[in-house]
């Protein structure tokens, strides 16, 4: 067996790209919660319920590379790559539906 010696990098850079976007989405949905986003309202029940089906196709993912024996790091990096696709819908979707003048308070 060999040892893929760049498959700590691919997965240290793999993370820091889902937390750049993760984060992304969170001050993209806080400004919309503040009115400062154009984001619709059931953008707050999306929000809650795309864990779900976000975990749900993490823990096939992993278990699918798993059973077919693949390394410790196919499994995290068959994972990470299931959230990844979460993320960066996310940050594209919210991010052409911009910003707003501010809340209306009348």
């Amino acid at each position: 067996m060999v040892f893929d010696l760049m498959a700590p990098l691919r997965l240290t850079l793999q993370a820091t790209q889902i937390g750049v976007e993760a984060q992304s989405v969170i001050a993209m949905r806080l400004a919309g919660m503040a009115g400062f986003w154009a984001t619709p309202p059931e953008e707050m029940t999306r929000m809650v319920s795309e864990k779900a089906m976000a975990a749900v196709q993490v823990a096939e993912a992993t278990t699918l590379a798993a059973i077919a024996g693949h390394s410790a790091d196919r499994v995290m990096e068959a994972g990470m790559n299931e959230i990844g696709r979460y993320t960066a819908s996310n940050v594209r979707r919210l991010s052409r539906m911009g910003p707003t003048m501010g809340p209306s308070f009348w």
